[in-house]
């Protein structure tokens, strides 16, 4: 089981779960060039230890284990596979997933994780 980072991410990226992930799995990093082009943070679910450390490191409530993701979350899981193979496909899946929610999308990052049931 991995960890998945969700749509509170977006607008945020804030790297605190990059901080404390004893196994480095989390990117981009703000030391990587991709930082800045990319929409949110991914975890390697190859890396991933399962530890659960960035889950309360995270500000805004996007991080959830497999198992835990939201159903309105889901896509987040492909998206986040799809990262670490072709990151401009999955910034393209992102892209769609913000033009087809645009409700969810206009909430504070924070209110949509409390939307998630979070």
């Amino acid at each position: 089981m991995s960890y998945y980072i969700t749509d509170p991410c977006i607008g945020t990226k804030d790297t605190a779960c990059v901080d404390v992930c004893p196994v480095d799995c989390i990117h981009p990093r703000k030391d990587e060039a991709a930082f800045q082009a990319a929409t949110i943070l991914f975890i390697d679910p190859d890396e991933c230890i399962d530890c659960g450390a960035c889950v309360p490191a995270c500000p805004v409530l996007a991080i959830y284990a497999e198992d835990d993701v939201p159903e309105s979350q889901r896509a987040f899981v492909q998206i986040n596979e799809v990262w670490y193979k072709d990151p401009t496909e999955a910034e393209k899946l992102i892209g769609e997933y913000i033009t087809s929610s645009p409700d969810q999308m206009a909430l504070d990052p924070k209110d949509r994780a409390a939307a998630h049931g979070k």
